[in-house]
C-alpha cells in the first residue's frame, strides 16, 4: 500500500450534481429551479422577513415601548464594596479612580453609591450620585459624600 493506490471507503463519497449540462443529464433545461418566476432567475435574493406576500411577522405585531434618549445609566456600587476598596488600599478618600483600579468599574462609567452594607471607618466618598440611605450611612460614621 502506498499513496498512489489509496481510495476513500466504499460509499463514503458522492459525485457532484452537474446542473445545466443538457437534457441527457436529467438536470438540463430548468436546472432544478422549476419553471419561470423570480426564483428561477440568476441574481434572485429574497428580502429579509418576506413571507411570500403574507403580512410579515414584524408588521403583524404592534409597536412597543420607546428608548429614552436622555436616560443616564449608573453603575451601582454598594457601601460594603467601598469599604473593601478603602481597606485594601488603606484609603480615607475613595474616588472613581480607586474603584476603577480595583476593577469594579471602567473609567468611563458613571457611579451611584447605594446603601447596602455598612461602613466601619470614616471615609470621604466621591461619586456621580448617591442614594439617601448611602448618604445617611456615610455621614453616620463622620464621612462626606462628595457628588461630582
Amino acid at each position: 500500500m502506498n499513496l498512489s493506490n489509496l481510495k476513500p471507503a466504499e460509499g463514503s463519497t458522492k459525485s457532484r450534481k452537474r446542473i445545466g449540462r443538457g437534457p441527457g443529464s436529467g438536470y438540463g433545461g430548468t436546472s432544478t429551479r422549476g419553471s419561470k418566476g423570480a426564483k428561477s432567475r440568476s441574481g434572485y435574493k429574497k428580502k429579509i422577513g418576506f413571507e411570500g406576500g403574507q403580512m410579515p411577522l414584524q408588521r403583524r405585531l404592534p409597536k412597543f415601548g420607546f428608548k429614552n434618549i436622555n436616560r443616564v445609566e449608573y453603575k451601582a456600587i454598594n457601601l460594603d464594596v467601598v469599604q473593601a476598596v478603602a481597606d485594601a488600599k488603606g484609603l480615607t478618600k475613595v474616588g472613581l479612580n480607586d474603584l476603577a483600579q480595583a476593577g469594579y468599574i471602567s473609567s468611563k462609567q458613571l457611579v451611584k453609591i447605594l446603601g447596602n452594607g455598612s461602613l466601619t471607618t470614616k471615609l470621604d466618598v466621591e461619586a456621580n450620585a448617591f442614594s439617601k440611605s448611602a448618604v445617611a450611612a456615610i455621614e453616620a460614621v463622620g464621612g462626606n459624600a462628595v457628588k461630582l
